[in-house]
């Protein structure tokens, strides 16, 4: 009799005939054997039994890390934001170029901008800003495009913010907490930290939230002992207690500061310097100018707010006046009141100036907006008795058309471009004519042992015209009445 074997015995018998690179290499043997015909017609790479076992890399799930051991050099990852804009005036054009600079702030903050709407409306919706049928669809849209946060064109009620945020589910911010957020990136001195810092107290105090234990009281009852009777304060109220008072501590501190910056005005009054403040829209090259009339080295980036600390330095007109020119602080449209008031201190630098270099934006699509909005600030500060030159900047890039609007519109103003230097002659020549000139024409003749004077009168005033005799530097210049009454001794008495 023929014994049979199961297919489990002949599977082991198997088993142990073969090694096991062999038995791998039956078990495949299929996947190995590769024809022409058959093979030929298949679409796509194909690839080695080895390579299809091996593990591959899947593109685009990098960690963003060269190597594990530098941390430091990995990216961080953006926020991402929806932007939200309510169009009540104007033209729609005006709501797109609103929302396009809301785009900017949100990218110069650090944000990655994903989607951005505008809903029409005559006035924004008193619960939630946008509506509560365009809320849901804003939510939609936030989980469409996995959007962290949503930044509204516009400064929301602490209410708004709350209902806003409770049907969106994302954290909600408003125009006036995101500049507020690149102020605080960009400030680097001491006043400027402490001006921002107060600007975000003041805008925060409203807008405190409680949780939970947040609105229990903190003493208080009949039987707490002494000093502790009555209701009591509770933990939202005793946060905002606290902000009040170092608001008040900031206040303080910001007023020392302006004492001293005070303190160098009087002194530059004194010696009869006029100052030169630059004035405009953020971004619109004011430290670029700056940097090519005086060679000051301030940071010149293509970012909203880049400069926040304002900058004085000395500078010389063709005919040898000098005088100080001083960068301020970059404007914006719907610039927030907590701000104007925070940085009053360093805005009175355009009050007491002599003259504005208002600069724009040349290449701006809409650069009389913006000029607007600068001098609504300028109204604020109360410097609307300065004399003004608009100067036109990026002329280089600008549309030829609109160079002419604004040159035939504001009588007084000049195309230039920082970038390539293109007018800045003209510029300087505009500036000396346009600073106040000393009110007193002096002839005198000063001898050689007083040269402190002849250095005040090209220090303080303006030199006609100098020669050299042998009694000493006959000077012709005009210059302010207490140094005319200091050359008084040494004019030259009249012929006759």
């Amino acid at each position: 009799m023929t014994s049979s074997s199961s297919p489990s015995q002949d599977a082991k018998r198997t088993a142990h005939a073969y090694p096991e690179c062999l038995r791998a290499d039956a078990l495949m043997e299929e996947d190995v054997a590769w024809s022409h015909e058959i093979d030929g017609e298949r679409d796509g790479e194909q690839f080695d039994r080895s390579e299809r076992a091996a593990l591959r890399r899947v593109v685009g799930l990098s960690t963003e890390l060269e190597d594990v051991t530098e941390v430091e050099y990995r990216q961080l990852r953006l926020e991402r934001v929806v932007l939200v804009g309510v169009w009540t005036t104007g033209t729609v054009q005006d709501a797109d170029n609103s929302l396009a600079e809301l785009a900017a702030l949100a990218e110069t903050a650090g944000a990655l901008v994903l989607d951005g709407v505008i809903q029409r409306r005559d006035k924004p919706d008193a619960a939630t800003y946008i509506g509560s049928g365009k809320a849901l669809e804003l939510r939609d849209i936030v989980m469409e495009t996995g959007a962290d946060t949503v930044i509204c064109d516009g400064e929301l009620s602490p209410g708004q913010l709350i209902q806003l945020e409770d049907v969106v589910k994302v954290k909600v911010i408003d125009r006036t907490a995101l500049i507020l957020d690149i102020f605080a990136q960009h400030a680097k001195s001491r006043e400027g930290k402490a001006q921002v810092a107060l600007a975000q107290m003041q805008y925060m105090l409203p807008r405190l939230r409680g949780w939970g234990q947040s609105l229990s009281r903190q003493m208080g009852g009949g039987r707490g002992g002494l000093a502790t009777r009555g209701p009591g304060e509770t933990k939202i109220e005793t946060d905002r207690r606290r902000i009040r008072e170092k608001m008040a501590k900031m206040r303080r501190e910001i007023a020392d500061m302006k004492t001293g910056r005070e303190i160098k005005r009087q002194e530059r009054r004194r010696n009869k310097v006029p100052s030169v403040a630059i004035a405009g829209y953020t971004n619109a090259g004011k430290s670029s100018l700056l940097n090519r009339l005086t060679g000051a080295g301030v940071l010149v980036e293509n970012a909203l707010f880049a400069t926040l600390d304002p900058t004085v330095r000395r500078a010389e007109t063709p005919s040898g006046r000098l005088y100080t020119l001083a960068d301020t602080v970059g404007f914006v449209r719907h610039l927030p009141h907590h701000l104007v008031e925070a940085f009053r201190s360093t805005m009175e630098e355009v009050g007491d100036s002599d003259l504005i270099l208002h600069v724009v934006d040349g290449s701006h699509p809409v650069p009389e907006e913006q000029l607007a909005a600068v001098r609504e600030v300028i109204r604020d500060v109360g410097a609307t008795g300065v004399p003004e030159i608009v100067v036109i900047n990026k002329a280089d890039a600008a549309d030829p058309l609109v160079l002419q609007r604004l040159l035939r519109v504001e009588k007084r103003s000049i195309a230039v471009s920082a970038r390539t230097g293109q007018g800045i002659a003209e510029l300087l020549a505009l500036i000396d004519e346009e600073l106040p000139r000393p009110e007193v024409e002096v002839e005198a003749l000063v001898p050689y042992t007083h040269g402190k004077l002849v250095a005040r009168a090209h220090t303080e005033g303006e030199v006609i015209s100098e020669e050299h005799t042998a009694e000493g530097t006959l000077l012709k210049v005009r210059v302010h009445e207490e140094l005319a009454a200091d050359l008084a001794p040494y004019t030259p008495v009249s012929a006759g």
